[in-house]
This record gives structure tokens, sequence and C-alpha cells, in this order.
């Protein structure tokens, strides 16, 4: 059974960082995708950033280009935040995608399994 386990979400103040974790098990497939997304209140799931399991391919909104870095270890996926803003504001999911076409790595339809999320606030 596939499973997605998030952590590292937490309180923060704008320009800080944070580092988000997928610890994920449950699967053997070599050729897959990590994605990170998020949801603030009242608006719709986004996109943040991917990575593919074959080439090691990045991929990143432009929201976020420039600040948010991904990277696999192995079955952990890492989400580093820098300069993070109020609007990164969000509750924070790990998704996979198996196969991974990288034609629409940030959209959610191309992810089956979920995590259950983890909150990050970005305050003064």
């Amino acid at each position: 059974q596939v499973q997605l386990v998030e952590s590292g979400g937490g309180l923060v103040q704008p320009g800080g960082s944070l580092r988000l974790s997928c610890a994920t098990s449950g699967f053997t497939w070599n050729w897959y995708g990590i994605g990170w997304f998020r949801q603030a209140p009242g608006k719709a799931r986004e996109g943040v950033s991917a990575i593919s399991s074959v080439d090691e391919g990045t991929y990143y909104a432009d929201s976020v280009k420039d600040r948010f870095t991904i990277s696999r270890d192995k079955n952990m996926v890492h989400l580093q935040m820098n300069s993070l803003m109020p609007d990164d504001t969000a509750v924070y999911y790990c998704a996979l995608a198996h196969p991974f076409t990288g034609f629409a790595p940030l959209e959610d339809h191309e992810y089956t399994y979920w995590g259950q999320g983890t909150q990050v606030t970005v305050s003064s």
C-alpha cells in the first residue's frame, strides 16, 4: 500500500526558511514522480514543485522559482523553502504519480496518491 507522509511544517516569520519532507513507502516502481502541492483557505490547490525518479528532473511554479528547491534521497523527497512570504501560507501536500510523463508535472490530475498534508504558516 502506497503511503506518503509529510513533515516539517510550522510557523515561520517572513523571510525565514522551512524544510518539508515526504516519506514514501509501499511501492517498488522505478518510474514515478513526486510532486508538492499547496492549498490556501478559499483557494484552489496549486502545484509547487515536482521531481522525476528517472532523470531527477525538477519542475517549479513561477511563484516559487529561485526560492524553493526539491530534492530526492532514497525514499524521501524534500522541499527546501527559503525567503518565505505570507502568500506561501497553505497546507502542503506531497503526491505520487505513476507513471510520470513530465507533460504536466504540476497538474494535480497527474497524481494518484496523496499525503495528509502539513500546515505552513508564514506570519510575523
